[in-house]
């Protein structure tokens, strides 16, 4: 089958849904490297802002999803995993892509500690925006690396 080479080389968004923040990632084409895209601001007590998440996806084709579950330390789901899956699940249902679901925990953690090693200040290492974007990094790369067996 041809490519039409007016469309992008589809990838694979990482979110990460936080409380006050959503940090995005995309796969590189090859489904290979995840890489920080953006972060959406949420307003706590609404709606996940899940056409914003889909306005930063413009140019970009993207052929399925990954969200973050945040599982208690005993690896149960509580409610708030229930609120994820169903934003995962309607942010999937909008895009027409499947929707896979990945434990996050200490994610946010080895997002801050990737920082650190990449020699970033400390200023720019509190800076949550990029944290957030880099847990959602976090989260996809690993899910890029079970899914080829590296």
């Amino acid at each position: 089958m041809m490519q039409d080479a007016t469309l992008p080389e589809p990838r694979v968004l990482g979110v990460d849904f936080g409380e006050r923040r959503i940090g995005l990632s995309l796969s590189d084409p090859t489904g290979t490297l995840a890489s920080p895209l953006d972060t959406v601001t949420r307003r706590r007590g609404r709606r996940m802002p899940l056409q914003a998440i889909i306005d930063r996806l413009e140019g970009y084709r993207v052929d399925a999803l990954v969200v973050g579950l945040p599982l208690d330390l005993e690896g149960e789901e509580n409610e708030w995993c229930r609120d994820i899956r169903r934003a995962g699940d309607e942010l999937g249902r909008r895009l027409q892509v499947p929707v896979h679901y990945v434990d996050e925990r200490f994610s946010s953690v080895r997002a801050e500690q990737a920082l650190r090693a990449q020699g970033l200040r400390p200023s720019l290492r509190a800076n949550r925006l990029r944290v957030d974007a880099a847990a959602a990094t976090v989260i996809l790369q690993e899910f890029l690396d079970n899914r080829t067996g590296s």
